[in-house]
């Protein structure tokens, strides 16, 4: 009978170790699936990306969204390659050498206009085009010359890879290399110089302007989202969510969120980016512009 009770307590025992662990794994399969979507690239994008995950994890907690800068030429070069889910990009893949792009899936969620800004000291509000090619090129190297006060320019440029330089550069300069200077890795850092730099310029995508710098017209015209839409500001890009094309049910499924009208009409405008449908140009990888 003793012999007896010892089994039964044993068996009791490895059966409460055993409910244990049951308990500790019904825990955690009790719980929702995280879903992880990784996306990587153009930090111009990024503020818009960063505002949709909170709202979308908020409507799905089991979805687990991690936004990342790094610039476009990353963006794309890390979805080409697998490494994560969406390459986000302000310009477009073709436009990137090395970057194969019959391997992934474009998705156009909103347009920005990016313009040159300065520190809030300088006594300039407008330049010619040739102006701000002179400036970004060390032609020009004291706001005097193009009617400011007698300061010494300080150019501010972004990073190899990013897409808000090459835009700019091929937009705002037609074309012209910048000259070779301090180079940063996100539009956020070249904001901060730029509002502690006296003399400074630089370029940023409408979705930075604030009251801390100035924005310059060119040629007269305005940096504003009215005059992107018509081309009259001809410094803009399509923002990509690159995707691959054997992406998951649920990275489509967070795209088609971004997509969506209630994130163009009430996310996408309130942070100074502009909706894919109030453009009344189109502009196609070759530069080429027609009416919509």
């Amino acid at each position: 009978m003793k012999k007896t009770s010892m089994i039964i307590a044993g068996l009791s025992f490895i059966f409460l170790l055993t409910g244990c662990g049951s308990n500790k794994s019904g825990n955690e399969t009790g719980k929702e699936k995280q879903t992880e979507i990784v996306a990587v690239g153009s930090t111009a994008l990024q503020p818009l990306v960063d505002k949709i995950k909170d709202i979308y994890q908020t409507d799905y907690p089991e979805y687990q969204i991690s936004v990342q800068g790094g610039g476009s030429g990353t963006g794309l070069s890390q979805v080409a390659s697998g490494a994560v889910d969406i390459g986000n990009s302000d310009v477009f893949a073709e436009e990137k050498e090395g970057i194969d792009a019959d391997k992934i899936i474009d998705n156009q969620v909103a347009v920005v206009g990016i313009g040159p800004v300065v520190n809030k000291e300088v006594k300039v509000d407008n330049l010619t085009r040739q102006q701000l090619i002179d400036i970004f090129t060390g032609k020009v190297k004291n706001w005097k010359e193009v009617g400011g006060q007698d300061l010494d320019i300080v150019v501010v440029n972004r990073a190899e890879g990013s897409g808000t330089r090459a835009t700019f550069e091929k937009w705002g300069l037609d074309g012209t290399k910048t000259i070779g200077t301090q180079e940063q890795d996100s539009s956020g850092t070249v904001k901060k110089i730029i509002t502690e730099t006296p003399g400074a310029i630089s370029y940023l995508a409408f979705s930075y302007f604030d009251n801390s710098f100035k924005s310059l017209k060119i040629d007269g015209v305005e940096p504003t989202e009215d005059n992107v839409a018509t081309n009259d500001w001809t410094i803009w890009a399509y923002e990509h969510m690159y995707i691959g094309k054997d992406a998951s049910e649920d990275v489509k499924k967070f795209i088609e969120f971004c997509l969506s009208d209630d994130v163009q009409k009430n996310v996408v405008e309130q942070l100074n980016y502009i909706p894919i449908t109030k453009m009344e140009i189109k502009r196609d990888v070759e530069g080429n512009v027609s009416p919509l």
